[in-house]
């Protein structure tokens, strides 16, 4: 056990896990909350999104666990036959998994190493987790920790397999979120963009399937000039392709 954990697991043990029994989990205020997942909803969909494509797989008892730099609960996935121990739990969304709030946990031990920690079940201060292996490690984006990743299973035999897809995720995770953060910082902007009634007529009928050929007939224009209204389209919604320029209209409702 590193000195770091056994400095933690040493604050919480003995006589003082009593003091944490008769506490209760601190939480953030609701609205509060609510700020910071928008705030951090890039963070959040790519959880969610990297998870969705690998716990069909899992087997077993399993918890994931994501949380902002400060140690709130942003969001969690578990397996079905988890639902009524959940439901029993302290552990709700907006919960501080800090160790002053519930005690010593592997989000906490990786938020004082700065850096992975792996706890087995008798480590944890937290009763919520003395059934648990855990591992927890940072999210790293640009060199800042944008948040906390936990993986934990009660099954001894799954600890393996899912410390090696929690060392996989992350990776996965910030490729998505990067691609979530490009998009928000891409619609913010399109408020600025002015399209012309011409190009926003090219548009339209882009968005209706119509090829080039057929643009140029509807509109009585040359085929050259439908490619260069498209070319400008693309310029300004930052986009290359007619699908992605037609999903950006969309959303920014210009079509």
């Amino acid at each position: 056990m590193s000195q770091s954990i056994k400095t933690l697991r040493q604050r919480w043990g003995g006589g003082h896990i009593e003091e944490y029994r008769k506490s209760t989990a601190s939480f953030v205020p609701k609205q509060q909350f609510e700020s910071i997942s928008l705030q951090k909803k890039p963070l959040i969909t790519a959880f969610h999104d990297s998870l969705s494509t690998i716990k069909d797989h899992l087997t077993g008892n399993y918890l994931f666990l994501l949380t902002d730099a400060k140690g709130v609960l942003l969001g969690m996935d578990y397996s079905d036959n988890l639902k009524q121990t959940v439901a029993k739990s302290k552990l709700r969304l907006g919960m501080y998994f800090t160790e002053k709030s519930c005690g010593v946990n592997a989000i906490s031990a990786a938020m004082a190493s700065n850096g992975p920690v792996y706890l087995l079940p008798e480590q944890h201060g937290s009763p919520l987790f003395q059934s648990w292996h855990c591992f927890s490690t940072p999210l790293e984006v640009n060199g800042e920790t944008a948040g906390y990743l936990d993986v934990s299973t009660i099954n001894a035999d799954m600890k393996s397999e899912l410390i090696a897809i929690a060392k996989l995720i992350p990776t996965d995770m910030l490729f998505r979120y990067e691609k979530q953060q490009a998009a928000e910082d891409l619609e913010q902007g399109l408020g600025t963009v002015q399209l012309t009634e011409r190009q926003l007529k090219v548009l339209q009928l882009i968005s209706q399937g119509m090829k080039v050929k057929a643009i140029a007939l509807k509109l009585k224009i040359k085929e050259s000039t439908v490619n260069h209204h498209k070319r400008m389209i693309f310029e300004k919604l930052g986009v290359q392709s007619s699908t992605e320029a037609v999903s950006i209209a969309s959303k920014c409702a210009y079509l």
